[in-house]
């Protein structure tokens, strides 16, 4: 009888790991995971489907919900690849050593934030302390800077968005390393880039910020000037290219460690030139290639 539990349970035991196994063995044939920037999303997405299409349809699983999401999901082992739209800040970096995991970065193209208003606000142009000074909430009221008597109702994303970080670190600190400054704590904050640009659709008083990619003709894109410069910038994919338009930024994907197999195969697609095809495609700008 003893010896009869002994097998019972040595059955039991080996059955979990051998569908453990044969479940991972499926993970691994069957696909991968993407997650994080709700910026690029739509990138990687149409990247996905392009991938699928010459791979035996392999599947790509493609999430958003912020470049922070991201991170911690591929610590945590739930994803196979991070999407960015900041680099991996030092505290991450650390918490993943404790792990073992080491964070390998792939810039596979470049953004502009633009800067969106509704359209029926008759402001066209904004300099960057403008800016700084609205989302801090020094400047609380359109006509401060030439436009009508109306309230500034501020759309920020949320703190775990690389969007958020990009906007602070270049906006509101000025890329000074040393400036602690915050946006305003009356700032909305919203859950996706979509929802900013759904907020000032119809809302006339609203300003925000969202990736190019997601500029459209239900609100307005403001031209742009750096900081102690009397030139404005609209945010194009050249002026982004060249680097003239002040709020622009690298776009990244992460692994842990080298990447190997699919994951890869899925990087060295979003790199080539047909990827980078797709980059333009959705309205974000390539990486300058040699040649």
């Amino acid at each position: 009888m003893h010896n009869t539990k002994i097998h019972i349970a040595f059955l039991a035991v080996f059955c979990i790991l051998f569908s453990c196994s044969n479940q991972q063995g499926k993970n691994v044939n069957a696909g991968m995971q993407i997650k994080g920037s709700d910026t690029i999303v739509n990138l990687v997405q149409v990247w996905a489907e392009k991938f699928s299409q010459i791979n035996d349809g392999k599947n790509v699983g493609v999430t958003g919900g912020g470049t922070g999401t991201g991170f911690a999901a591929l610590l945590n082992n739930t994803c196979d690849i991070a999407m960015a739209s900041r680099q991996v800040e030092e505290n991450e970096i650390n918490l993943a050593k404790k792990q073992n995991i080491t964070y390998k970065e792939f810039i596979v193209g470049l953004d502009g934030l633009a800067v969106l208003v509704n359209k029926d606000n008759p402001i066209n142009y904004i300099s960057i302390d403008q800016l700084r000074d609205i989302f801090m909430a020094k400047i609380t009221n359109w006509k401060e800077i030439g436009g009508e008597d109306r309230p500034i109702v501020l759309l920020s994303r949320e703190s775990n968005s690389g969007t958020h970080m990009f906007f602070k670190e270049t906006v509101i600190r000025l890329n000074d390393i040393n400036s602690k400054d915050e946006f305003s704590p009356k700032a909305l904050l919203m859950p996706s880039s979509q929802a900013i640009v759904d907020e000032i659709y119809q809302n006339p008083n609203a300003i925000g910020y969202a990736g190019i990619g997601f500029m459209n003709d239900q609100t307005k894109a403001l031209s742009v000037s750096a900081q102690n410069s009397i030139e404005y910038f609209y945010p194009t994919i050249e002026n982004v290219m060249y680097g003239r338009y002040p709020i622009s930024r690298p776009l990244y994907l992460y692994t842990n460690g080298e990447p190997k197999g699919i994951v890869k195969d899925f990087i060295d697609y979003a790199l080539s030139e047909e990827g980078q095809k797709v980059v333009v495609e959705t309205a974000f700008v390539p990486i300058k290639t040699e040649g």
